[in-house]
């Protein structure tokens, strides 16, 4: 039709509802192809994600609360419920830790490949001389099992501290001990959580958060004794570094597992991780194995 037509500006207004028809198809049929890839037995269940800045202060911090808004800005744009149950803030920026809940369909199987190590390069705004610094933050999501799946905890076997919220809130922050963190004796494993008003609730989400850890604990114990490792189990687990995300000297955020690479840094980083989901379901799908390797230039970056 557009070739048919003469008037150049009807024209134009034809290829460009073209454009928007085909991006449209391509979203939706992506959408259709990263369904048909999430089959496994908790991928269907929501999730729970840790993200903790590594070694570098202030720097590394800042970027951990840059992955936790790239996240939250992804639940947003999938319709997925996002809370935040807990958050350290840093001292001058940034935060420490945080734990967030996704709510949400396949919310654990789209997240899962994000475990792992994420590296950023970048100038720092938090250094006088404009130099480029490297900092890395690490991302450990867990499926959040429900309340139908048994997970035996002994009250014996809990410290239960309570304290003060901080952070922004109502009347009762700072001022009455409302948040929760439960230590398991057994494994040493700590949650926590200040999201909620009540002491109750808060306690009740972190028993939820703690039955999800130690299923997860429990899993691996399993499948230690029976298989190998592989080299795609390698690359998320909670050490492996994953993905760089390079604004200088170039700009490029590159998955280390699947080679796929986007080259709009912004996009990415206000939510757009889609793309990188899909194309780690997809490696993880049809080659079986991930690799994790870093090139020679980005190791010099």
């Amino acid at each position: 039709m557009a070739k048919e037509e003469s008037n150049a500006e009807q024209r134009n207004e034809l290829l460009k509802d073209l454009d928007r028809e085909l991006t449209a198809a391509e979203s939706y049929v992506g959408e259709l192809e990263t369904r048909t890839l999430l089959a496994g037995e908790t991928d269907h269940l929501n999730a729970i994600m840790t993200i903790k800045p590594g070694a570098g202060g202030t720097e590394s911090q800042d970027w951990a609360s840059m992955l936790e808004r790239m996240y939250l800005r992804w639940a947003e744009r999938k319709g997925i419920n996002a809370t935040v149950l807990d958050e350290t803030p840093g001292e001058e920026a940034g935060i420490k830790s945080a734990t967030i809940q996704f709510a949400g369909e396949n919310a654990y199987g789209l997240l899962a490949g994000e475990t792992g190590v994420h590296r950023l390069v970048r100038i720092s705004p938090f250094d006088q001389a404009a130099r480029r610094h490297t900092s890395f933050a690490s991302v450990f999501v867990i499926p959040e099992i429900d309340d139908r799946i048994e997970i035996n905890i002994r009250p014996e076997d809990l410290r239960v501290d309570t304290f003060r919220s901080g952070g922004k809130g109502g009347q009762n922050v700072n001022k009455v001990e409302t948040a929760v963190r439960i230590t398991h004796l057994p494994t040493n494993i700590v949650v926590g959580c200040q999201a909620e008003r009540s002491q109750h609730k808060n306690r009740e989400i972190a028993m939820k958060m703690l039955r999800s850890r130690l299923y997860d604990l429990e899993i691996q114990k399993r499948q230690a004794h029976t298989d190998k490792l592989d080299e795609s189990k390698l690359d998320i687990s909670f050490g492996s570094q994953i993905r760089s995300y390079v604004m200088q000297p170039y700009r490029m955020i590159k998955d280390h597992r699947t080679k796929f690479s986007a080259g709009d840094v912004d996009r990415v980083m206000d939510g757009d991780i889609d793309p990188f989901i899909r194309s780690y379901l997809m490696a993880k799908k049809t080659k079986g194995k991930l690799e994790v390797q870093l090139d020679d230039d980005e190791d010099a970056a």
